[in-house]
């Protein structure tokens, strides 16, 4: 999985903020629900357009990355 497969920029969309492929929503949303203490469910019921398996690809390559740089 690469970051480009779930995850696109475009200046055309939200000024280039990275959005979850195939929608509008920014990826920093779904992190910052998170953090406010705001479970997974409630995020994809907000954002339908989001799917569970885009989500959750999303959250295990910033584990990848981290994991990858923390080795590194």
């Amino acid at each position: 999985m690469t970051a480009g497969s779930i995850i696109t920029s475009d200046p055309k969309i939200l000024n280039g903020t990275p959005v979850f492929k195939g929608t509008r929503v920014p990826v920093r949303v779904l992190f910052d629900y998170l953090s406010d203490g705001l479970s997974l469910e409630y995020f994809l019921e907000t954002f339908p357009s989001v799917t569970r398996k885009l989500a959750t690809d999303v959250l295990r390559l910033g584990q990848e990355r981290i994991e990858h740089e923390v080795v590194a």
